[in-house]
C-alpha cells in the first residue's frame, strides 16, 4: 500500500493565491481530469507527492491536522517559501531532523523536515 495523493481544503476562487505557494515549495502544477475540472481546485506533484487542493464551501483552515513532506534540504525550501513572504517557524521537537511548519495561502499547516 502507499498513498496516491492527499487533499486539502481551500475556499472557493483561492486558486489563483494558492498556486505560487505550491510551486515555492517545489512542486509542479498537473492538469485535473476533464471531468473533474469543473469542480475548481488544482494538483500538484512532487517526486511521488500528490496533493490535490479540493474546494470546499465550507472551508475551514486545518491548523493541526497536517501533511508533513521529507526534504533531503530543507533549508532550501524554507528559504523558497521565506521568499514568497510566508512565515518558516523551525522546530526541534524531533532530535536528529531538522524541520519546519508553515501555512499555505489560506491558513492550512504544512510541515516540511530532513528526510
Amino acid at each position: 500500500m502507499r498513498i496516491d495523493h492527499f487533499q486539502l481544503a481551500i475556499p472557493a476562487g483561492s486558486e489563483d493565491i494558492c498556486r505560487p505557494f505550491w510551486h515555492a515549495a517545489g512542486f509542479v502544477e498537473v492538469e485535473k481530469p476533464v471531468a473533474l475540472q469543473g469542480r475548481g481546485g488544482l494538483w500538484f506533484a512532487w517526486q511521488s507527492a500528490a496533493v490535490h487542493l479540493g474546494v470546499d464551501p465550507a472551508f475551514t483552515p486545518a491548523t493541526k491536522a497536517h501533511p508533513g513532506f521529507a526534504v533531503s534540504n530543507p533549508d532550501c525550501r524554507a528559504k523558497a517559501l521565506d521568499a514568497t513572504d510566508h512565515t518558516i517557524d523551525w522546530d526541534s521537537a524531533i532530535a536528529g531532523r531538522e524541520r519546519f511548519f508553515t501555512k499555505d495561502p489560506v491558513g492550512n499547516r504544512i510541515e516540511f523536515l530532513e528526510d
